[in-house]
């Protein structure tokens, strides 16, 4: 695969105790390193009137002044420091980047994944929250849609927290269809089955919120039952992967149970969903705090794209999960 990444990224300092930091990205190149086919893009800076396209323009200008007068606590789970600023736009254009790269044909082993921080399926049009001050997926949604032959992009979020900013920035864009697999509860408590979008884009809001301790088989139930089908009516010039990777098994903060290799089954989906409708294919960054589960899970993407065939899982979801599922399939008529 080749990755967007860039050293700025490291330079936003969330404290020694904060689930999100540096260390992230340290651990995934480490890991990278020992394989095969792995290049690097650096992208480019977000600037200010892309931002200002997707989140409220003075939300962008307090952001910048914030960091110019040397960062702190925006919110209880939100920090950052004077380099936050170059961060975030780094993080933004990376996912801009990845778009970009996709639509421009880079796909199988070149296909992008960007590895951008902060993260940013949680900041919202006006606000930042959830570790996340600016939202690349949907940055890099509305570049994409600059393009005159992209009418629709497909964002598929299996964060184990519902992107609550995702949603929000996108509710009422037809062009634009969210799909969003989380622990039914977790923060920020969004995200129920019922939003399904505005009446003019109606059916291009999903929400799958499944109970604690789902693991491969409800993920690939939902991929396959709901996920999959809704995104192929939708029928996207692109679909970007919100890929976070804190539902797994051994990630701190949830109570999820999927493997290394369920990502990769999951990827496989995504690659064949992606060839069957004829759509580019990239990956954006997002949570995942277990430092060997993530770098592990995002070789595993890396690996998908490079020949592996991922282990399928052999067991039964679970009647909890595929309830949930039902309901999904009835609020979106599929």
């Amino acid at each position: 695969m080749r990755f967007g990444y860039r050293e700025a990224c490291l330079d936003h300092e969330t404290g020694p105790r904060h689930p999100e930091s540096a260390d992230r990205l340290e651990a995934i190149r480490r890991r990278l390193s020992r394989l095969h086919g792995v290049e690097y893009d650096s992208g480019d800076l977000a600037d200010v009137e892309r931002l200002g396209r997707v989140h409220d323009p003075e939300y962008v200008a307090s952001v910048e002044t914030f960091c110019e007068n040397g960062g702190g606590t925006w919110d209880a789970d939100t920090l950052g420091t004077e380099s936050t600023w170059e961060a975030a736009r780094a993080s933004a254009g990376l996912a801009v980047w990845a778009a970009e790269a996709a639509l421009d044909g880079f796909e199988g082993r070149d296909t992008p994944f960007s590895i951008g921080r902060p993260p940013g399926h949680h900041a919202v049009y006006d606000d930042a929250m959830g570790f996340c001050f600016f939202n690349n997926a949907a940055v890099a949604a509305d570049a994409a849609l600059d393009r005159e032959a992209v009418d629709g992009v497909a964002i598929l979020d299996w964060d184990v927290h519902h992107g609550n900013g995702t949603q929000d920035i996108t509710y009422d864009w037809p062009d634009v269809h969210y799909s969003s697999i989380h622990e039914r509860g977790l923060y920020p408590g969004t995200g129920e089955v019922d939003e399904t979008g505005t009446a003019d884009a109606e059916r291009t809001n999903l929400n799958v919120p499944l109970p604690g301790g789902c693991g491969d088989e409800e993920y690939l139930a939902v991929v396959e039952d709901a996920v999959v089908p809704a995104i192929e009516r939708f029928d996207p010039d692109l679909l970007i992967v919100s890929a976070g990777f804190d539902a797994h098994e051994h990630d701190p903060i949830s109570r999820m149970r999927v493997t290394s290799e369920g990502y990769g089954v999951l990827t496989d989906r995504m690659r064949s969903l992606t060839e069957g409708t004829d759509a580019a294919l990239a990956f954006v960054l997002e949570g995942g705090y277990g430092l060997d589960a993530l770098a592990e899970s995002v070789a595993m993407v890396h690996e998908v794209f490079d020949g592996r065939e991922p282990v399928e899982p052999d067991g039964e979801p679970s009647e909890r999960a595929t309830s949930v599922v039902e309901d999904v399939r009835e609020a979106h008529e599929l």
